[in-house]
């Protein structure tokens, strides 16, 4: 199986998990609590702006317990806010404050509702450590994923503002 967290997009050979029951979800539940889902069970998991909504005291946990169900050379596509290149543009002295404001809301979160609040702020250094202290063996930084139509390639203002990876199990 493949699991999409936090997903909306249906695509073939992929099921969803999400915290709130939508259309085309397959398994309610929370990133942080993957209990439902047996040891090395999934072959690939996809989570595009998913982690940052983990509070810093689960994000160890959430990692482990994404590393417990993958199988043995699993892949975790993990897609945050590139709080480096946030930084970057929020502080540009000739960005429009509609920008700032705009890059402000990616740093913290929408909150247009219970569950759209950032925890974490997360760059490359930040994501590499915990990966794998999580135990995942091999990580990669790369620009896009190209699998679903998500904010992992959104560049409003030039720049990605996505820090993308795959963590190999």
């Amino acid at each position: 199986m493949k699991l999409h967290i936090g997903g909306k997009q249906e695509k073939e050979g992929w099921s969803i998990l999400n915290i709130q029951k939508k259309d085309g979800v397959d398994f309610l539940g929370d990133i942080s609590d993957l209990s439902q889902f047996q040891e090395n069970s999934i072959q690939e998991i996809y989570a595009s702006h998913v982690v940052e909504h983990i509070d810093q005291k689960n994000i160890k946990k959430t990692l482990k317990g994404i590393y417990r169900i993958l199988k043995d050379e699993g892949k975790f596509y993990v897609s945050v806010p590139d709080l480096d290149i946030l930084c970057r543009i929020f502080i540009e002295k000739n960005a429009p404050l509609k920008v700032k404001y705009h890059v402000m809301r990616m740093m913290f979160g929408g909150q247009t509702d219970k569950f759209d609040y950032h925890y974490f702020g997360w760059n490359f250094e930040f994501m590499n450590n915990y990966l794998l202290e999580a135990g995942f063996k091999r990580i990669e930084r790369v620009k896009t994923f190209d699998i679903f139509d998500d904010t992992s390639s959104f560049a409003p203002y030039g720049p990605l503002i996505s820090l993308n990876m795959i963590a190999y199990k």
